[in-house]
């Protein structure tokens, strides 16, 4: 419920099912703190409404006549490049897909449609149960983020230079071993930033961690291949890791480092999930610490929520170090700023900065030893 005297939440529902608008608008109303005050059929619709009016939140079909959901989102984020939008498509390999494509334009978060609304009251549970968290959490970091300029310097975090030169705990300068990455809500776009621009030459492996359904995390890792020099894997248990490849942590499993003798491999596991999320960050970069100790290097970019916090501790405790993106380019400042905030983070770094700022840390740490 939102804090007592807060206006509701406002939602638009854009979807040419007038059954779903429909069904929805029924979910959504159940709860005292959102209203639905705006529909629309179609992604033309949906614009003209929101230059009248604009909701705290956007809830947007994929697939639609006249103008389609990604169509929408682009001229949507040309107008209104901070409005909440979340993406509600199906949960098959065309709608997963398309939901990349639109995270990737600059989605917000998204939901997954039932596959059909037969059994009306599954449904409504399914649909209550995944989309009105992700409403209210979607519509906080709007409002958050409207009244970011005006209270920019009583709450923003130390700058990116003073995380640098003031770090929680000394930092060895010992040779990296492997990087872990955390990112949930906006790490799609974030990755795609980052992953790409790593080299060839990269001297350590790379395993990231995020939060998505395991339908989602493949095609993941097949977009982040085509777009990188570097080998990207959907990760599965028993892989080995090496330099220079990426490992994509598979939804609905942690993901975890072994040691198997002398090297160091991949386990998937069914453990339960971690801050309501498998894979959960902190399974995975607890784990990387306890075998790669002070060689970890540690990147926790967008998303809600609190995952890679204790996670990063242990990094740390091990004598390695953690970077986080900063605030002003993370749709959802909640996991970097989580580390930030306890003084664990060697510098919270723009997006368009990380992989060279981490190519850098990298190959100097590689040297250490040489």
């Amino acid at each position: 419920m939102s804090p007592a005297g807060a206006s509701p939440i406002e939602v638009m529902v854009v979807d040419d099912s007038a059954v779903v608008r429909r069904f929805v608008t029924e979910v959504l109303t159940t709860e005292a703190d959102i209203v639905v005050n705006q529909t629309a059929q179609n992604g033309n619709l949906a614009l003209q409404r929101l230059e009248a009016h604009q909701p705290d939140v956007v809830l947007l079909d994929i697939e639609m006549p006249v103008l389609d959901g990604l169509s929408t989102l682009a001229q949507l984020r040309k107008r209104w490049p901070h409005l909440p939008v979340v993406m509600f498509s199906t949960l098959t390999t065309r709608g997963a897909s398309a939901t990349l494509d639109a995270l990737a334009l600059g989605a917000t978060d998204y939901v997954s449609k039932p596959s059909h609304l037969g059994d009306l009251e599954t449904g409504r549970a399914v649909v209550a149960a995944e989309l009105i968290p992700v409403v209210r959490s979607c519509a906080a970091v709007g409002r958050s983020r409207l009244g970011l300029s005006q209270r920019a310097s009583e709450l923003a975090p130390r700058s990116p230079r003073q995380l640098a030169r003031a770090p929680a705990r000394p930092i060895r300068e010992t040779r990296a071993d492997v990087l872990v990455i955390a990112s949930s809500t906006g790490g799609p776009h974030a990755l795609a930033e980052v992953i790409p621009r790593l080299p060839a030459t990269l001297s350590v492996p790379v395993l990231v961690v995020q939060h998505m359904p395991e339908l989602f995390t493949e095609l993941l890792a097949d977009r982040l291949q085509a777009r990188s020099v570097l080998t990207v894997h959907h990760a599965s248990d028993g892989m080995a890791i090496e330099p220079a490849n990426v490992y994509v942590a598979p939804g609905g499993k942690h993901l975890v480092v072994r040691r198997a003798g002398t090297r160091c491999v991949l386990g998937t596991i069914d453990d339960p999930p971690e801050n309501s999320v498998r894979p959960a960050a902190d399974v995975l970069f607890r784990s990387a610490a306890a075998c790669f100790r002070a060689g970890v290097v540690g990147l926790v970019l967008t998303g809600m929520g609190c995952d890679g916090l204790a996670g990063s501790r242990a990094i740390r405790d091990a004598g390695g170090c953690v970077y986080v993106q900063d605030e002003a380019s993370s749709v959802v400042w909640g996991m970097p700023g989580s580390v930030a905030k306890e003084g664990l983070a060697q510098a919270a770094i723009a997006l368009g900065e990380i992989a060279d700022v981490l190519t850098q840390q990298l190959q100097r740490t590689s040297e250490v030893l040489a």
